[in-house]
């Protein structure tokens, strides 16, 4: 199906106004708007999750950490750099996203953050640089840099967005945009859920800064995902089996969840814990393997996440939903509301996972 998509199907409208610049009050203060399996919408708040649960489902967490990816200084020649980190891959070394006026060269050194460290070039993969950095990353990064917020949120990182622009379960660092439909979560909610008999798992996908770029082909079959690090462990995928076993639901707790359980069904064999870089691109006719609902955001336009959420309820029901969204005012991306997606009734789970879109 994916040959036939054409990128203006997953387009809309949507007044600035309603991109939420700050978080909620309470990290459970925000609206739910639900899309059930036939299609039709509810109007709810976050706090009546519980009630769309039921004891024996299994919502599965993504536990990745933000790091302090971005920081600010100069190159050797004078001019003003931005290093935003996208992947550590050794102590000392990184992939990273450099803007400055004229792309550095291999042998530049960058002095960062108000000239406390500096960083070497060493070269060039296709639009990430490779750096070097005089100490471990991660500690430079947590002492000198500061929180990657999105492009559309407007203003600098401060230490609301510390503390709100992360899970209350973040453990593995290594992200750079957050998983942000967990951002809903907070400790008050996960005991209620415990309580209720609702099982939790939990899988690493450390999100890149590719998860805001548009797709910029007409025709989706054409375009080539950006690759992201997960970890599925062995004790996820046998909660996964057991939850099947007893006749309860796998709920993700956002796309990146769905994205790592669905690349384990391809690269792994349901047993095994299966980690490594995954590509996969859902998109509409995707028959899912481990996803039974999805508690998202609400996504950019052209983006891959409304592919993915597209493919789980169907085109028609999404447009119909982020319509619904904007005339009742729901707030938008990383800060704004969420949403409880039910897999369409004709989209149940295939017994056996299809082939991924290169």
């Amino acid at each position: 199906m994916t040959d036939s998509l054409d990128i203006a199907q997953f387009d809309y409208e949507l007044p600035p106004e309603l991109i939420a610049q700050h978080p909620a009050a309470r990290r459970d203060a925000s609206r739910l708007l639900r899309l059930d399996g036939a299609g039709g919408l509810h109007d709810l708040q976050f706090t009546d999750l519980p009630g769309l649960l039921r004891a024996g489902d299994l919502l599965v967490f993504n536990d990745t950490r933000v790091i302090k990816a971005r920081l600010r200084g100069r190159k050797d020649s004078g001019g003003q750099v931005e290093v935003l980190i996208e992947r550590i891959t050794e102590p000392r070394r990184a992939l990273a996203h450099v803007r400055a006026s004229k792309s550095p060269r291999p042998g530049t050194r960058l002095a960062l953050a108000d000239g406390a460290f500096e960083a070497e070039v060493l070269g060039r993969r296709d639009e990430l640089f490779e750096l070097a950095f005089p100490a471990p990353v991660l500690e430079l990064l947590e002492r000198h840099g500061s929180v990657p917020l999105p492009p559309y949120i407007t203003h600098g990182a401060g230490s609301e967005d510390e503390a709100r622009y992360q899970t209350v379960y973040a453990a593995k660092p290594g992200a750079v945009a957050a998983p942000t439909a967990g951002l809903h979560f907070d400790q008050a909610m996960l005991d209620r859920l415990d309580a209720m008999g609702v099982e939790r798992a939990f899988v690493t996908l450390h999100v890149g800064a590719g998860t805001f770029q548009p797709v910029r082909v007409a025709r989706i079959s054409e375009h080539v995902m950006h690759a992201e690090r997960y970890v599925v462990p062995a004790d996820t995928l046998r909660r996964i089996r057991e939850t099947r076993a007893r006749g309860g639901r796998v709920i993700a707790v956002g796309t990146t969840s769905v994205r790592s359980l669905e690349a384990a069904a391809h690269d792994g064999d349901g047993e095994h814990a299966c980690e490594g870089d995954t590509r996969l691109f859902i998109t509409p006719g995707y028959r899912f393997a481990h996803v039974d609902a999805l508690i998202t955001n609400f996504h950019l336009p052209q983006s891959t996440l409304l592919m993915l959420v597209s493919a789980l309820a169907g085109l028609e029901p999404i447009r119909r939903a982020y319509a619904h969204a904007v005339r009742s005012r729901y707030r938008f991306f990383s800060y704004g509301d969420a949403m409880f997606i039910e897999a369409a009734q004709d989209l149940a789970p295939a017994d056996q996972p299809q082939a991924p879109t290169p």
